[in-house]
């Protein structure tokens, strides 16, 4: 196995439907998170951690994805000539190299077991790649995505992205069944698709960062329906535990915002907002008056 982790990929075909009628001409993934849409804060975290290509995975209706990471020479071009350096930076930031992205559509909705195998083209017989869910915006630097690098490194292995949640929680999330725990890394059992409270083995909870082994896309092929009556990426992670890889959770302590939910979307906003300097004076002061009722 190589040694490195390159790739990643970005599951994007969902529909966005709590977000209408936005999304009915504007991908979720585009949706803005202050000035940048929610989909380069991930970009951002990947490069950061060593991504090097990047593979979209993505439906009908959600072109304007690769607009936005194209590049625009034109507008490059007037904003040099106005000396609008900092707004150049930003945009250039944006640009992904027509050599390093790629987009693949995922022909119906089954599930994210079904569309990180549409991908199966992209990752090498002998290499790791990254998973990872654009809806899940991670506040901190590093950024985890490096952290959970630094810890495949020193162990190869199936990593998943962690964090504790509460036990009227952990129906929403996928759920380790936890074996050992040594700082970050827990190795698991096995993992459970969304258990019920009084199920669940633990409230160690999985969060939209996988590092993967190219075995995985193997078991999805081979992997039926599960819950939900979609095909579970949860199913075929918990086949790997008993084998040589493995699979371990690593344990962020980063805050999360679920911007998949309008009400993450909004508290991503302000927490976003108030953590920019030249922002943060005059929101603070409209929050403020919001609630002493002055408006």
């Amino acid at each position: 196995m190589k040694k490195k982790i390159t790739k990643a990929v970005f599951p994007v075909a969902g529909m966005g439907a709590r977000f209408l009628p936005a999304t009915k001409s504007i991908p979720k993934e585009l949706l803005p998170l202050v000035d940048r849409p929610l989909v380069q804060y991930t970009v951002d975290e990947a490069r950061e951690a060593g991504i090097e290509s990047f593979l979209f995975v993505s439906a009908r209706g959600k072109t304007a994805m690769a607009g936005y990471f194209d590049k625009h020479p034109s507008l490059e071009r007037k904003l040099e000539k106005d000396e609008e350096y900092e707004l150049l930076a930003k945009l250039q930031n944006s640009n992904i190299a027509s050599g390093d992205i790629a987009y693949v559509r995922q022909g119906e909705p089954l599930g994210l077991g079904h569309a990180v195998p549409c991908a199966r083209q992209f990752v090498d017989h002998d290499e790791y790649f990254a998973v990872i869910l654009p809806d899940d915006v991670l506040a901190g630097s590093p950024r985890r995505l490096s952290q959970m690098m630094s810890a495949w490194k020193e162990r190869p292995a199936n990593i998943v992205g962690t964090m504790q949640v509460s036990q009227d929680q952990v129906s929403a999330y996928g759920v380790l069944d936890v074996e050992t725990e040594n700082g970050r890394m827990i190795k698991a059992r096995g993992l459970i698709e969304k258990p019920s409270p009084e199920m669940a083995p633990s409230n160690n909870a999985v969060i939209g960062r996988y590092l993967l082994s190219p075995k995985i896309m193997t078991r999805l092929a081979n992997t039926g329906p599960g819950f939900g009556d979609e095909i579970q990426l949860t199913d075929a992670i918990n086949a790997e535990a008993s084998s040589e890889d493995g699979v371990y959770g690593y344990k962020f302590d980063a805050k999360r915002y679920d911007c998949g939910s309008i009400s993450g979307f909004l508290k991503a906003t302000i927490d976003f907002g108030l953590n920019r300097q030249e922002l943060r004076d005059d929101l603070l002061a409209h929050i403020r008056s919001c609630l002493s009722g002055e408006r």
